[in-house]
C-alpha cells in the first residue's frame, strides 16, 4: 500500500516556518509582509478562496488587505487600483482572483501586477525566469511549487535522472510543473487528454503529476510500481451511495487502485490543495525579504 503524502501536515510545517520568518523580518527591519487580494464580482467559489487566503495571511502575521469590487467595475478602475498597490511599499504581494467579469481583459490585468509583487507567478517576467531556469529570482506558481515540495519530501532533493510525466498542459499547473521538474534534472514528458497510448507513457513515470481536470481519468493499473503520484485534480462527482443529490470529491487518478501500486500518493482532498495557499504565503514572505535587502528563508 502506498505512503499517503499528507499535504495538510506538510503545509502546516511550511506555515510555521513562514511565521518564524515574519517574526524575524519584523524584529530586524520593522517590516510586516503585506498581501493584497483583489476580487471583482460575487463568484461564490472565488469568495471562498479569497477568504481562505486572507485568513491564512492574518494567521502568518501579514498585513492582509482585501479589496472587493462590484461586478460592474470598469477595467480602468481596476487598473488604477493595481497601480496604487504596485506603488505601495507596505504591499509585497498582489493577487487578482480569477475569473474576472467578461468585460475585463484578464490577461492584461495580470500583466499589470509588478513582477516583484507577482506572488501568483503569472507575469511574463516570472514565467520567463522559470522557463530559463532562473529559479532563484523568480516567483514560482503556487500549485507547482507546492507539488515540488511534496515530491521532495518523498524522493529527496536529488531527482536527477528520474522519469517524470505531467498529465496536463495548462499555463497554471502543467507547463510550469514540467519546467520545475526539468530544472531538477528529471527527464520530463508532458502528456494530455489527446496523448496516444497514454497508459504506456504514464507507465514509465517514476514521478507522475496529474493535472488534467478529468475525474479518475488515470487508471491505477497504468501506474508504475513504486511511483510517486501527485494528484492535482479536484473534481466533484455524484455520490448516490451517500444519499440523493450527494456528491464527493475525487482526483484525476483512480485513487483506490493506484494506491495499491504506487510508492506514495497524495489524497484528494488534503494533498495538493493546502500546499497552494502555503506557497502563496512563502512567495509573499520572499517578496518582503527581497524588498528589505535580506536573503529570503528557504523552504
Amino acid at each position: 500500500m502506498a505512503e499517503r503524502i499528507d499535504g495538510k501536515a506538510i503545509a502546516a510545517e511550511v506555515i510555521a516556518s513562514v511565521k518564524e520568518g515574519t517574526a524575524r523580518l519584523l524584529d530586524e527591519k520593522g517590516i510586516r509582509p503585506g498581501l493584497a487580494v483583489i476580487i471583482v464580482g460575487e463568484d461564490p467559489a472565488s469568495e471562498v478562496y479569497v477568504a481562505s487566503k486572507s485568513r491564512m495571511a492574518n494567521e502568518c502575521g501579514f498585513l492582509s488587505v482585501k479589496r472587493e469590487l462590484p461586478a460592474a467595475t470598469g477595467e480602468a478602475e481596476l487598473v488604477r487600483l493595481i497601480e496604487e498597490l504596485d506603488a505601495d511599499p507596505k504591499i509585497h504581494g498582489i493577487l487578482v482572483q480569477l475569473p474576472l467579469p467578461g468585460h475585463i481583459d484578464a490577461k492584461r490585468i495580470i500583466q499589470l501586477v509588478a513582477p516583484e509583487k507577482d506572488v501568483d507567478g503569472f507575469s511574463f517576467v516570472n514565467i520567463g525566469k522559470l522557463r530559463t531556469g532562473e529559479l532563484d529570482t523568480a516567483f514560482l506558481p503556487c500549485t507547482p511549487a507546492g507539488c515540488m515540495l511534496l515530491i521532495e519530501r518523498v524522493r529527496g532533493r536529488d531527482l536527477a535522472g528520474l522519469d517524470a510525466v505531467v498529465v496536463g498542459r495548462s499555463n497554471i499547473v502543467g507547463k510550469p510543473m514540467a519546467n520545475l521538474l526539468l530544472a531538477a534534472d528529471c527527464t520530463v514528458t508532458i502528456a494530455h487528454s489527446r496523448t496516444r497510448d497514454l497508459a504506456s507513457v504514464i507507465g514509465r513515470a517514476d514521478i507522475l503529476v496529474a493535472a488534467v481536470g478529468r475525474p479518475e481519468m488515470i487508471k491505477g493499473e497504468w501506474i508504475k510500481p513504486g511511483a510517486t503520484v501527485i494528484d492535482v485534480g479536484i473534481n466533484r462527482i455524484p455520490a448516490p451511495e451517500r444519499g440523493e443529490g450527494k456528491t464527493r470529491l475525487v482526483g484525476d487518478v483512480e485513487h483506490a487502485a493506484a494506491e495499491k501500486v504506487a510508492g506514495a500518493i497524495t489524497p484528494v482532498p488534503g494533498g495538493v490543495g493546502p500546499m497552494t495557499i502555503a506557497m502563496l504565503m512563502v512567495n509573499t514572505l520572499t517578496s518582503a525579504y527581497r524588498s528589505a535587502g535580506m536573503e529570503p528563508p528557504s523552504f
